[in-house]
């Protein structure tokens, strides 16, 4: 798994309607630490969010990571309320009314949301593979 970071001035193009959230990681503090090595790695959030339960969203697109039908993959890592967010729109795609409905891969999305979490442990150095989540179908 390779992601790219997308700055700011990119994300209104880049993400789609078919980002959903994959899971909530709760321990606390982990949002913070993570927010810290984004911020070091990729500087300046995606979006910059003025609300207190969300301050923080980072977007990539992944490469080298298959999501037939749409021919691109998205990951948003973000907090929400405390919690650090994992998003992606793996498994889901949007219809010709630009409805965002479910692929054959829909099923694997927690087996893809694994593959992000080791992904992002081993690139920012954060504990994510121990924490618990609510998996979100």
């Amino acid at each position: 798994m390779q992601l790219e970071f997308v700055p700011v001035e990119e994300f209104y193009f880049a993400l789609t309607l078919a980002v959903r959230t994959l899971e909530d990681l709760t321990k606390p503090g982990l949002a913070e630490q993570v927010r810290s090595r984004l911020e070091l790695e990729c500087g300046q959030p995606s979006t910059v969010a003025a609300a207190s339960q969300n301050t923080f969203n980072y977007v990539f697109r992944v490469k080298d990571y298959d999501n037939s039908p749409s021919p691109q993959l998205m990951v948003s890592v973000a907090d929400w309320q405390g919690k650090l967010r994992l998003s992606s729109d793996y498994g889901w795609t949007l219809d010709e009314s630009r409805k965002a409905v479910r692929t054959e891969l829909f099923s694997r999305r927690q087996e893809f949301a694994q593959h992000l979490r080791v992904h992002l442990q081993d690139w920012l150095q954060v504990p994510l593979l121990e924490e618990t989540s609510n998996w979100v179908a």
